[in-house]
């Protein structure tokens, strides 16, 4: 695993006029963005179905998700359909339980699946710009047909430079 921040996307390099001076990537793959809202995989629980079926047209509609994003998106769903049940069981036994053995007070098991799903729900909500503060560093392919005519001249003009 790689230490550090993340990598830039080149476009998102491009506007800010290259401030590392690195090399970019010119090859950076562009996959499709996803234009209709798609059926959840069939090894997705209940849960996740439902999730899916709330939140998938969401990111259709922003133009947010594209064809190699599925998988991710789908163990998002599963990760959140865990957290729903977990805390549905939180909720009908309490945070604390008695352990049956000592009678000493516990945390209730499902307690930690919940957190456990947040922690995973919350990575996939800041890579798929879920988040306020994560969506201000996406881009979407319907934000590229908007084109910045400006923006665009600059671009170009950074790219005969180099």
């Amino acid at each position: 695993m790689r230490a550090g921040r993340k990598p830039k996307p080149t476009h998102l390099k491009l506007l800010a006029g290259n401030p590392g001076g690195r090399s970019l990537n010119e090859t950076e793959p562009q996959p499709d963005v996803v234009e209709e809202t798609l059926p959840a995989p069939k090894w997705l629980s209940g849960e996740g179905r439902a999730v899916w079926a709330v939140e998938f047209p969401k990111l259709v509609r922003n133009a947010m998700i594209t064809e190699i994003d599925l998988g991710a998106f789908a163990k998002y769903c599963q990760a959140f359909g865990r957290y729903l049940n977990a805390e549905s069981m939180v909720a009908k036994q309490g945070e604390v339980l008695i352990a049956p053995g000592s009678g000493f007070p516990i945390q209730n098991p499902y307690l930690a699946v919940s957190n456990k799903a947040q922690e995973q729900m919350h990575k996939a909500e800041t890579e798929f710009g879920m988040t306020p503060s994560s969506r201000s560093r996406v881009s979407t392919k319907a934000a590229d047909k908007k084109k910045n005519r400006f923006l665009a001249l600059v671009a170009d003009g950074k790219k005969r430079r180099a």
